[in-house]
């Protein structure tokens, strides 16, 4: 993170006007609400009141290639050190699309008995989601992580997370 701070930043300073940092607010362990940390990807003044899409057009060129090779989640571990994320476990969520998911689908509640994580079993088994059918989706990958927990697991998703990143296939 330190080494990357100051490239992302004159970096950004080329392609991607306005601040460097991006946070907001997500749901974590037994629903307890965080700040989340992140390179900004995205132009400012968008809404966040939509999911992110894959190929969003609110994302620029530097957005863009940050995401593809996954730097805007390097922040995040400014969030692991105070204890707000795991390095594995389910992706956190922000506090509208939680309460929207938690009122269409059954036992949603259940994916916050854990730390939420910067990567998991969802993430490396699904592509990139963005509606509620995808949540749904998603929320079966971390149920079966949720009953499979163990350290062989977590560095198995940490594992495959690294290759598909090195390789240029990241989700």
């Amino acid at each position: 993170l330190a080494l990357a701070v100051p490239i992302v930043a004159i970096v950004d300073l080329f392609g991607n006007r306005g601040s460097l940092f991006y946070s907001q607010p997500r749901v974590g362990k037994d629903g307890v609400v965080f700040t989340i940390l992140k390179f900004r990807t995205m132009r400012s003044g968008g809404s966040s009141s939509s999911w992110t899409a894959a190929d969003d057009p609110r994302l620029g060129k530097v957005g863009r290639m940050l995401r593809r090779l996954h730097v805007d989640e390097l922040p995040q571990m400014w969030n692991v050190l105070r204890r707000d994320l795991s390095i594995v476990g389910p992706r956190p969520e922000q506090p509208h699309y939680v309460e929207l998911l938690a009122k269409t689908i059954p036992f949603y509640e259940l994916r916050h008995l854990v730390r939420p994580g910067i990567t998991g079993w969802a993430q490396i088994n699904y592509d990139y989601g963005s509606s509620d059918v995808d949540a749904l989706e998603k929320l079966q990958y971390e149920f079966f992580y949720l009953r499979h927990q163990s350290l062989s697991l977590d560095l198995r998703i940490i594992g495959r997370t690294l290759r598909t990143i090195f390789e240029g296939r990241a989700r």
